[in-house]
């Protein structure tokens, strides 16, 4: 039972971060929306991974949040105008 509040909370979480991806009043805002919606991803499947057992969830967490990371830091700099290279 513990584990569907979890689940429910994330959900909500995510919810509210797609609200805030499509209606943010500034690119930015948008950014740190999808940033936090990886975290939430990353907490679904933390989540899974203690509700199974398995810990391919927690590799796949931590995949996801490497990735999600990395494509924070290209969407920012391109944000700011300056090149990858740089």
């Amino acid at each position: 039972m513990l584990y569907n509040v979890f689940f429910g909370i994330l959900l909500t979480c995510s919810f509210l971060c797609l609200y805030r991806v499509g209606r943010g009043p500034t690119a930015p805002d948008r950014t740190v929306a999808i940033d936090i919606l990886g975290i939430v991803v990353v907490g679904f499947c933390a989540v899974l991974s203690l509700m199974t057992g398995k810990d391919f969830y927690m590799n796949v967490a931590i995949a996801w949040a490497l990735l999600s990371f990395i494509g924070t830091l290209a969407l920012a700099k391109h944000l700011a105008g300056r090149g990858f290279d740089e």
